[in-house]
């Protein structure tokens, strides 16, 4: 059923009432773009020695099994997860940082969640937030450098987390033309796009279970927190509203049912 895998053409109708362009579906792919052996060996090797110093720097430093170098390990292997977006890769991180590594609590994942939604910018940043709040709680570089320890770890978080995806970037470029409309191309991202569906969803029962059973399954049901998410659900499928709007009038609903409490 070929026509099932096809390209969704998302930019279809975008790209019907646009003018002439500089750089449009036409124009030949300069030197510099187009894919050879050579190049793709170079960018290759040059960000892997970066990734293999960082790490290894990180091992020689504090060992193996220090935080900071299973940080890095651990983005590394989540950045390998981003295919599909941040929805895609949040619940691993989860897992990871909060019931294997114990970097943070759920309560603190929960909250670098909603920051990273209430914010402009990429979600994957969370992992920023996650990388501060175990590097100040397991204070990486000693007693009394908590803040330290949280900056180093917040940066040191991103590096390993945004490298492979400029690697992919780099090293993907040059095939994107390439593989325009090939069925042996889009019918496998047809089918990653589909799990990533299924992995969003499982984020979405993450958020639900903890933020309506704040103190887990067993314990109370919080109902204010219920009834703003129906509202904003209202809101959004049924009156149209702008996600800052209900974003903001969640948040304020919130803070003052924290308050009357």
């Amino acid at each position: 059923a070929p026509a099932r895998f096809a390209g969704a053409g998302g930019h279809g109708a975008a790209r019907a009432g646009h003018g002439p362009a500089l750089i449009d579906d036409g124009t030949p792919t300069p030197e510099h773009a187009s894919f050879t052996w050579p190049r793709f060996a170079r960018v290759l090797g040059v960000f892997l020695a970066i990734w293999a110093l960082a790490l290894g720097a990180l091992a020689w430093r504090y060992g193996w099994q220090g935080t900071l170098t299973q940080m890095g390990w651990f983005f590394t292997k989540a950045a390998l997860m981003t295919f599909g977006g941040a929805y895609a890769v949040l619940p691993y991180v989860n897992q990871g940082a909060v019931e294997h590594f114990h970097w943070l609590t759920a309560p603190q994942m929960i909250d670098g969640l909603a920051l990273g939604e209430t914010t402009p910018g990429p979600l994957i940043m969370v992992v920023a937030f996650v990388g501060f709040v175990g590097g100040w709680t397991h204070a990486v570089l000693g007693a009394g450098s908590e803040l330290a320890s949280g900056v180093a770890a917040a940066a040191l978080v991103t590096l390993f987390t945004f490298l492979p995806s400029f690697l992919f970037i780099l090293l993907g470029g040059p095939f994107v033309e390439s593989t325009h409309g090939n069925l042996k191309f889009t019918a496998p991202l047809t089918a990653i796009t589909a799990a990533v569906v299924g992995v969003i969803v499982n984020l979405a029962v993450f958020f639900a279970s903890h933020v309506l059973w704040p103190a887990g399954l067993q314990g109370r049901f919080d109902w204010p927190s219920a009834l703003i998410g129906l509202a904003a659900a209202v809101a959004l499928f049924r009156f149209k509203a702008g996600v800052i709007p209900v974003i903001l009038c969640c948040g304020l609903a919130g803070m003052a049912i924290t308050l009357l409490r």
